[in-house]
């Protein structure tokens, strides 16, 4: 008996997945198609949503499910947020052993609770625990309420996520006939049953026995290409304000009444602006000058504060703070644009990387963030307003290619924001490498960049040097420095790197050096595989990339193979580049080029362009072979 007990110990130390099944939710019992490729397992899920009223919504969430391999450890993590308009009342975790009885459990105050936000005013919390697990597989129960005082956003059914396997999953919706459901599948073809009691309606959603999706790199953000049920009410309260979001126009006259009468400055600060403007030559250049003056004089602070996010400080207060979240800026500019006469609209909307913008045919509140627009006769200008740095009317990656909401006098309008295009974002590189006997060099590289790279580039000299480094080495494909500076030339409007380097050549045999045609990399990393991609793909904005690198050589020394000129093309992208020969300067140029078209790559087509990348960066990696002359 005692050997029996050993063996059994031996065997489960050495297969725990084999003892994991003598559970209730053992992994024998589920399909392999459910299995393979998951690092997840959701046994159960059940989501329950009671509308009681316009201010009173109660969300309870019961999920079970089994963590396979470390790559599933993401959902080991509770998080929630709570505010002074949603209460987590209650919250329980429960690991499970291998014969399916708890082994432990943990409350909501045993977990950490924490303010989040800037600090200067208290935004909201967050409760949060991680289970540990020293092996895999381990099987854990979530289970938690929330009380919402609104009924503007209603939880979307997301019931499968990367590397999920689902042997279960139902979300139940009960609502009342004044308030309503509106609701739309997208990437799948469930349907609710639906059913009525009283003067509620109710609607069930059931998903069973779902493969596991792979994730794919460089896929949609948030999920948005995963089967998953968008959900919107009606008619909603938030913060006792009524509203009907059946359309576009009647949410974005629910939006302006929370901005009515926030957006007037006081006489002196309507005398200022126009005094700032009188002698501009047009209205663009009047926009110019106040927008100037605005990233000069006020910080960026996110606050949610203001009927939950959505009602901003007036202009007179941001004015006299000089500070303000992206709906008070935007308000901000408005005034201030309103005080010199030019006619400027608030827009709300979905600002994020590579996501795709919010249905037209499908209003829902999906936004996350406030910019301005300032129509023209011909075309209109748009201002992101909590940056510093933006260029003028540029609105950048973040909010291209989408759908605003302008809030008008005459409600909500969803207009299109201008599409991302490749001279929009340009970086530049010009290289002098002074190569030394000794093969060491010291280098000097100026940038040019405008859009998203200027951005970039703004926001690394504010970094520390040790993290500078990293990026231009990770990022920028540098080679390693010893030393390295890093500055602006303000009248140039550009930016300076000064390296040393040890070695120039990658290698040498004989009498021959094998050098790099530039001491950076036209893009850095290859792209993720092809495959059967199901997803498109997306970079994270199109671009125009040049460079020219003069590799001055020390005397003795003369080119012996030079890199063929190179030209590639695709419907997506083209990349050309060249050296020669300067025998007066015994200096080797080199010069390239890569424009990516748009950033946006159907499934379809990706395999075309990762084949294009991977024969570009095979070009970017040839090497110049110098020789060196008998003495």
């Amino acid at each position: 008996m005692k050997k029996i007990i050993i063996y059994s110990i031996f065997l489960a130390l050495l297969y725990p997945e084999v003892f994991a099944q003598s559970g209730p939710y053992a992994l024998t019992a589920i399909p392999e198609a459910i299995k393979a490729g998951a690092s997840v397992i959701v046994n159960v899920e059940n989501i329950d949503l009671k509308i009681e009223g316009f201010e009173k919504t109660v969300l309870s969430v019961h999920k079970i499910f089994t963590v396979l391999n470390e790559e599933g450890q993401h959902a080991l993590f509770f998080n929630e947020y709570s505010s002074k308009n949603i209460s987590l009342d209650e919250a329980e975790i429960k690991v499970y052993d291998i014969n399916g009885k708890v082994k432990e459990r943990y409350k909501k105050k045993d977990m950490t609770t924490r303010s989040v936000g800037e600090g200067l005013i208290e935004d909201g919390f967050v409760t949060y625990y991680r289970v540990t697990s020293a092996s895999y597989p381990i099987t854990v129960e979530f289970n938690y309420e929330q009380k919402i005082k609104s009924t503007l956003n209603i939880p979307d059914y997301r019931f499968i996520h990367s590397g999920e396997g689902i042997v279960e999953s139902s979300y139940t919706v009960k609502v009342p006939a004044e308030i309503g459901l509106r609701y739309k599948a997208s990437n799948t073809s469930i349907t609710p049953e639906i059913t009525e009691n009283g003067n509620d309606k109710i609607y069930k959603w059931t998903v069973k026995n779902m493969a596991p999706i792979e994730y794919e790199e460089g896929s949609e953000a948030a999920g948005g290409r995963y089967p998953h049920v968008t959900m919107a009410p009606g008619n909603f309260s938030h913060y006792g304000f009524r509203g009907d979001l059946t359309s576009w126009k009647n949410f974005g006259f629910w939006i302006k009444d929370l901005y009515k009468d926030l957006d007037v400055l006081p006489a002196d600060r309507q005398q200022f602006f126009a005094q700032l403007v009188k002698d501009a030559p047009g209205e663009k250049e009047k926009i110019k000058r106040i927008y100037n003056y605005m990233q000069q004089n006020f910080r960026y602070v996110s606050i949610q504060l203001g009927i939950g996010g959505f009602k901003p400080f007036s202009a007179a207060f941001t004015d006299q703070k000089k500070y303000g979240d992206c709906k008070a800026l935007s308000n901000y500019m408005k005034a201030a644009l309103q005080s010199v006469g030019i006619k400027s609209y608030v827009a709300i909307i979905n600002a994020e990387y590579n996501t795709a913008p919010v249905d037209p045919d499908f209003p829902a509140n999906e936004f996350n963030h406030v910019i301005l627009c300032v129509p023209g006769s011909k075309d209109s200008t748009w201002l992101e307003c909590t940056s510093s740095t933006a260029e003028f009317g540029v609105l950048g990656t973040f909010t291209e290619n989408k759908n605003a909401l302008l809030i008008t006098d005459e409600g909500g309008a969803l207009v299109a924001t201008p599409k991302s295009y490749p001279s929009a974002n340009i970086f530049s590189t010009f290289t002098v490498v002074n190569m030394l006997d000794d093969l060491s060099a010291e280098t000097e590289t100026v940038f040019t960049a405008k859009g998203e790279y200027n951005e970039i580039m703004n926001d690394l000299r504010k970094e520390k040097k040790d993290d500078q480094k990293v990026t231009f080495v990770s990022y920028f494909g540098f080679k390693q420095p010893d030393i390295f500076e890093f500055s602006k030339n303000e009248q140039a409007n550009n930016s300076k790197l000064k390296m040393s380097l040890r070695s120039v050549p990658e290698f040498s045999a004989g009498n021959k050096l094998f050098i790099s045609p530039r001491i950076h990399k036209m893009w850095p990393g290859h792209l993720p595989k092809s495959g059967n991609r199901k997803f498109d793909f997306y970079f994270r904005f199109p671009f125009e990339k040049y460079d020219t690198t003069i590799l001055k050589l020390p005397a003795g020394m003369k080119p012996d193979v030079l890199p063929k000129e190179k030209e590639l093309k695709c419907d997506y992208a083209f990349y050309k580049s060249r050296s020669w020969f300067n025998e007066a300067e015994n200096s080797i140029y080199s010069a390239a080029a890569l424009t990516l078209k748009q950033h946006k790559i159907p499934a379809a087509d990706y395999p075309k362009v990762k084949k294009f990348f991977d024969e570009m960066i095979k070009d970017d990696s040839q090497k110049i072979i110098v020789k060196k002359e008998d003495k």
